[in-house]
C-alpha cells in the first residue's frame, strides 16, 4: 500500500480565503443621524443628500447647494475676490483667524461663508446666494454681509427675485461687533430691495440661528423651510438653561415653527426648485 501523498500547501492561503482580502475604501457609507440606518454614500447622494429611509436632510455646502438649486451651467458668481481680513488680530489658543481662515477654505473647498450670483431656477432668472456652515459654521462676518448686500443691489439693479439659503451658526465673534453690524447693513439692504419692489425667497436649513437667525433670514416675502431644521437665535439647551423650565418636544424645528406661524411652508428638497418657480410665477416677477 502506497503511503499518502502530503497535502501540498498553497501559498497565499490564510485559512479563510485563497485571496488576500481587500480593505473597504472609507467614506463609502454613513450612519443616518434620523433612522440609524447604514447608507450606502452615493446613493444618499444622487438623492440629493436625502435619507432615503427616513427622509432626514443632511447638511450640504454651499456649492452643492446651488448645483441643486440652479440650472445646469447658468451660475455666475458675484464677489469671488471678496476675502476676510482680522480686523481684531483674534486668536483662541493657539490658533489665529486668519489662520483658521485658511484652512476652512481648504477643507470647504470655499473661500467664505456665502456663495452668492445670478442664476436661471427653473428658467426664471433669480439671485441665489447660499450659505456654507463648513466654513467657520457658515457665521456671518464682514465678507458674508457684502455679498448679501451686493446681491441685493444686482436683484434691483436687474429687477430680479432674491433667494437666500441659510444655513449658519450666528455672527462671526471672531471679528467682534464688525461681524454684529452686519446683521443692521444686510436688513437695510432688504429694506431698500421692498421699497424696489423686489421679492425675497428665504430658505432656512439646519442650522438657522444666531445673528443671521435675527436679521434677514426671517424677512422674507415667503419664508420656506426644510424637514427638521433647527431654526431660533440660541439653542434650545441654552434657553432650556436660563429659564428652568422643560421646552415642548420638538422646540425650534421647522414642524414646530410652522405650527405656531413663524414660516409658511415646509418644503422636502427635491421639490425646491418647483417650488421656488411657483412662487416667482405667483407673483408675476
Amino acid at each position: 500500500m502506497k503511503p499518502m501523498a502530503k497535502e501540498k500547501k498553497k501559498k497565499g492561503w490564510n485559512g479563510y480565503s485563497l485571496r488576500p482580502r481587500k480593505e473597504m475604501p472609507e467614506g463609502l457609507w454613513l450612519g443616518c443621524p434620523g433612522c440609524k440606518e447604514m447608507l450606502f454614500r452615493k446613493t444618499m447622494e444622487e438623492n440629493l443628500h436625502v435619507c432615503p429611509e427616513c427622509q432626514y436632510h443632511f447638511r450640504v455646502n454651499g456649492p452643492t447647494r446651488i448645483e441643486q438649486l440652479a440650472d445646469e451651467g447658468t451660475f455666475e458668481e458675484l464677489g469671488a475676490d471678496l476675502a476676510s481680513s482680522d480686523p481684531l488680530k483674534f486668536t483662541w489658543g493657539d490658533q489665529r483667524y486668519k489662520d483658521r481662515i485658511e484652512i476652512d477654505a481648504d477643507n470647504a473647498q470655499a473661500h467664505e461663508a456665502m456663495l452668492a450670483g445670478k442664476a436661471f431656477i427653473r428658467g426664471r432668472g433669480v439671485i441665489l446666494a447660499a450659505m456654507n456652515f463648513s466654513f467657520l459654521g457658515g457665521s456671518m462676518g464682514m465678507v458674508v454681509g457684502e455679498k448679501f448686500c451686493r446681491a441685493v443691489d444686482r436683484a434691483i439693479e436687474e429687477e430680479l427675485p432674491l433667494v437666500v439659503v441659510s444655513c449658519s451658526g450666528g455672527a462671526r465673534m471672531h471679528e467682534g461687533v464688525v461681524a454684529l453690524q452686519q446683521m443692521a447693513k444686510t436688513c437695510a439692504a432688504l429694506a431698500r430691495y421692498d421699497q424696489a419692489g423686489g421679492l425675497f425667497i428665504s430658505l432656512l436649513t439646519d442650522p438657522t440661528t444666531g445673528g443671521v437667525a435675527a436679521s434677514f433670514s426671517m424677512l422674507g416675502d415667503f419664508i420656506i423651510a426644510e424637514p427638521g431644521a433647527l431654526i431660533g437665535f440660541t439653542g434650545p439647551r441654552v434657553i432650556q438653561q436660563t429659564i428652568k423650565i422643560e421646552l415642548p418636544e420638538g422646540f425650534q424645528r421647522s414642524e414646530f415653527l410652522l405650527e405656531h406661524g413663524f414660516i409658511d411652508m415646509i418644503v422636502p428638497r427635491k421639490s425646491l426648485r418647483s417650488e421656488i418657480g411657483r412662487l416667482i410665477d405667483y407673483c408675476g416677477k
